[in-house]
């Protein structure tokens, strides 16, 4: 069930990925999460035209490690844009760009972008297709639909047609953004509408949660988004891997955090790791709030080796 994956020659150590989530999956947290047994990860969402300016924040989002392999997810609405944002250097080190066609944020969708894309198929088949002529591997992340219109199936074959070599699969509907359970049976018409593999994504936060996805869609792999961020170490559970102690690994990612961000940033940022860690648990909202008065990275530390030190 779990397994490595070969993508059009990339092949990736299992088929259990870590979902690009903007303002979260930095570097710090993919390599983390690649610790913990995820088989791919990916960027935050990287703006083509940001890319093309040479937007310094762009930048940011574009760190990597020395791992392989490599995966950036980008987004935009203009088909020569996305080309030469695939050709732009900045992505020469990776080894997979992935196209949002899924993204669900009204200021996305208004501009013609992410989970829009799904309701203009033809632009959606232009946009594929310039990027695989660019000569990347290519793949496609999508919603089973938008607008009320179910379009899974289709999508998988424009996106196979055009040249993508990888389908991930959001089973919620664009309007659903994040809640209820995932349409199983339109994740599953879209893998057997392809020969490319298909990942699945949504409402996974455990091993069985992953298990039963797999089992019901039939699709190659799966992806875990939002569970991810409460514990990394869901990804040691669904591969099979002993789990670590939680503040050994938040103290880590503080500490790499820091050097590559700054003070500041790593000060803010971490407080919210904190917060996630601390989901479901005893007084985690009191925590949380004694947590987000912390002004330094050495008062967050202190106060997560506190609270995370049990667990």
């Amino acid at each position: 069930m779990f397994h490595a994956l070969d993508v059009a020659g990339m092949v990736c150590p299992n088929n259990v990925f870590l979902a690009p989530m903007a303002g979260y999956t930095d570097l710090p947290f993919r390599t983390l999460c690649e610790d913990m047994g995820a088989g791919l990860t990916f960027t935050e969402m990287v703006s083509a035209k940001g890319l093309l300016y040479g937007s310094e924040e762009t930048k940011k989002l574009l760190l990597f490690g020395t791992r392989s392999p490599k995966a950036v997810q980008i987004f935009g609405g203009d088909p020569d844009v996305m080309r030469a944002a695939c050709e732009n250097e900045a992505l020469a080190p990776f080894d997979l760009i992935d196209i949002n066609m899924g993204c669900p944020v009204p200021k996305i969708v208004k501009n013609g972008e992410g989970s829009a894309l799904l309701g203009d198929p033809r632009r959606a088949e232009r946009i594929v297709a310039a990027c695989a002529a660019s000569g990347k591997r290519v793949s496609v992340k999508i919603r089973i639909g938008f607008c009320g219109k179910k379009v899974a199936a289709e999508f998988a074959r424009i996106a196979e047609g055009a040249g993508a070599c990888l389908l991930t699969v959001h089973g919620r509907m664009r309007e659903a953004y994040y809640s209820g359970e995932p349409d199983f049976g339109e994740i599953a018409r879209a893998k057997a509408a392809v020969r490319i593999p298909v990942i699945a994504n949504g409402g996974i936060a455990c091993a069985d949660d992953a298990r039963r996805m797999l089992e019901r869609t039939g699709a190659d792999g799966v992806m875990i988004g939002r569970a991810a961020l409460a514990d990394p170490r869901l990804f040691c559970a669904v591969s099979g891997r002993e789990a670590p102690a939680l503040y050994p690994l938040f103290a880590r990612q503080l500490a790499e955090t820091r050097s590559l961000y700054g003070d500041r940033f790593c000060t803010v940022f971490m407080r919210k790791m904190a917060g996630l860690y601390l989901k479901g648990g005893r007084d985690a909202a009191k925590k949380r709030a004694r947590l987000f008065t912390a002004k330094t990275p050495e008062e967050v530390d202190a106060l997560a080796r506190e609270y995370l030190g049990g667990l």
